[in-house]
């Protein structure tokens, strides 16, 4: 890490941030994102990885992002190291390829300290979590746990999924994601051997079509980013799913997260 002095914001102080102009459903955020000038940056006090609060700015337009730079990334001993950044980037990808408004936009930016993921901030409702969610968006909680499963997401708990100011429910901190073994680890359980539904099934097969098809140009930064065996697996899960639409029960007490939130 560079040797510039760190400056750290707490959840109070981010929730107390001047209201930013850039929504995830914004047709432009990628771009946002991609091309804005970089500003003041905060590192986020309760993250695992080196994860920043960054000020952007692009064409009269202001916000934020959420800037997890590689270098920051702690070691894992199942995990490719220097990866996560990347798992960050393909979660967006899968999302985007569903056509489910799930992850936030999020690219591979240079920022002050090296290449990282940079997400666009999105406020949510204050307390919002899974938890809170699950009751009044049944549909949309019931979603995350198919997307969850498509991902292989290690690590999905309460806090990192919410209800946005700007509206709909997001999903955030996918670093650990696409491992090519079983790695579901989540609260997301309340819907265990329950059907998925035909319309999610539908936009699970346009992804199997897309990843089935040789030098697709939808998926080519997917597969610029992940391993060829975490594709495999990816498009594996995408097939077995469709083959038998249900989804599955936790196996141990190893699958539900902790702390929860």
């Amino acid at each position: 890490m560079s040797q510039r002095r760190i400056e750290f914001i707490s959840e109070r102080a981010r929730a107390k941030l001047a209201p930013h102009n850039l929504r995830p459903q914004d047709t432009d955020a990628v771009a946002f994102l991609q091309e804005a000038v970089m500003g003041e940056s905060w590192l986020i006090s309760n993250a695992s990885n080196y994860t920043f609060l960054m000020e952007l700015s692009w064409e009269g337009r202001n916000g934020y992002g959420v800037y997890k730079p590689r270098q920051g990334e702690v070691p894992l001993w199942d995990f490719p190291e220097n990866t996560l950044f990347l798992r960050e980037c393909s979660s967006y990808e899968v999302s985007n390829l569903l056509g489910w408004d799930i992850v936030p936009p999020t690219v591979q930016r240079e920022g002050e300290f090296g290449i990282g993921s940079l997400q666009l901030y999105v406020p949510p409702v204050d307390r919002s979590t899974y938890f809170t969610l699950r009751d009044a968006y049944p549909d949309e909680a019931l979603r995350l746990a198919v997307f969850d499963v498509v991902v292989n997401n290690a690590d999905r708990k309460g806090g990192h999924c919410f209800e946005a100011l700007s509206g709909g429910i997001w999903g955030i901190d996918h670093g650990l994601t696409f491992h090519p073994e079983h790695k579901l680890r989540t609260v997301i359980w309340d819907f265990a051997l329950q059907p998925v539904p035909e319309i999610l099934q539908a936009d699970l097969r346009k992804l199997m079509d897309c990843l089935e098809t040789p030098n697709a140009e939808a998926t080519a930064s997917l597969r610029e980013m992940l391993a060829a065996d975490e594709v495999n697996a990816l498009l594996a899960r995408t097939s077995r799913l469709l083959e038998t639409p249900i989804l599955p029960e936790p196996r141990s007490r190893r699958d539900v997260p902790w702390p929860l939130i």
